[in-house]
């Protein structure tokens, strides 16, 4: 193919994608107007299933399988980030050197890092019932782990943090969000279909399957997101190559 070929392809299919937004623009609701058609029916269906939160609900209920797409795209880049960021024959491991850590910014690190992670686990588990969420949430506690190594160092974080545990974790996440769905073709439903109980609404038990799949996004997004920085710091402070870092 040829490149005014391609540049011919690809016109084609710019200007029809164009004109496909130009057509869905002019069928939109009148912005400021009352009548929202989507929005109505989401926030229906989330209070119909006991969902306080509606963005939840259209998360991990109404399009959970679309979160699932997410999920795996998450799970797809720290596994080639892992591939990529492996260590090779020439490179060797260096012993990490502890560095002086200012004594404000240690009690600072130290004091934040428990209510960080413990913020972050509150975010996860309150998902279906306020902002938040296993996503946010699972942020929130993968970062907070690594104020151990400003306000401690590499050595003092590596003991918490053994990379190989959290990537079994990462894919028992990953497994076990595909689990509830299978589990819901098992039930005589379809697959990530809301089958539990819906529970009271705006307890943590509501939402019916809302809760644990917002659980297993949050244990994986967590996971995923240690093993990611693990890779960038053994990059940073203790592969070798040659003679120099």
């Amino acid at each position: 193919m040829t490149r005014r070929v391609r540049l011919l392809v690809a016109a084609l299919g710019v200007t029809g994608l164009a004109a496909l937004l130009v057509a869905a623009c002019f069928d939109l609701p009148s912005f400021g107007g009352s009548q929202h058609p989507y929005g109505d029916r989401v926030v229906r269906a989330s209070l119909a299933r006991h969902t306080a939160n509606t963005i939840a609900s259209v998360n991990f209920d109404q399009r959970a399988f679309d979160t699932l797409g997410e999920m795996s795209i998450l799970f797809a880049s720290v596994l080639g980030t892992v591939v990529l960021l492996r260590q090779t024959r020439d490179e060797h491991r260096a012993a990490p050197e502890p560095e002086h850590v200012a004594l404000p910014v240690r009690r600072y690190a130290l004091l934040v890092l428990p209510v960080a992670v413990v913020t972050g686990l509150y975010v996860i588990a309150h998902g279906q019932l306020t902002p938040g969420g296993g996503f946010q949430g699972g942020v929130v506690v993968a970062t907070a782990l690594h104020l151990l190594y400003l306000g401690a160092d590499y050595r003092a974080l590596e003991r918490i943090r053994p990379v190989g545990s959290y990537e079994i974790a990462d894919a028992l996440a990953a497994s076990a969000y595909l689990v509830l769905g299978l589990a819901g073709l098992v039930a005589g439903t379809t697959f990530l279909a809301n089958f539990l109980p819906y529970g009271t609404f705006n307890t943590l038990s509501s939402g019916g399957t809302v809760p644990l799949l917002n659980a297993a996004i949050g244990m994986e997004v967590a996971c995923a997101v240690v093993v990611l920085l693990a890779r960038f710091l053994d990059q940073a402070v203790e592969i070798e190559k040659g003679g120099g870092k």
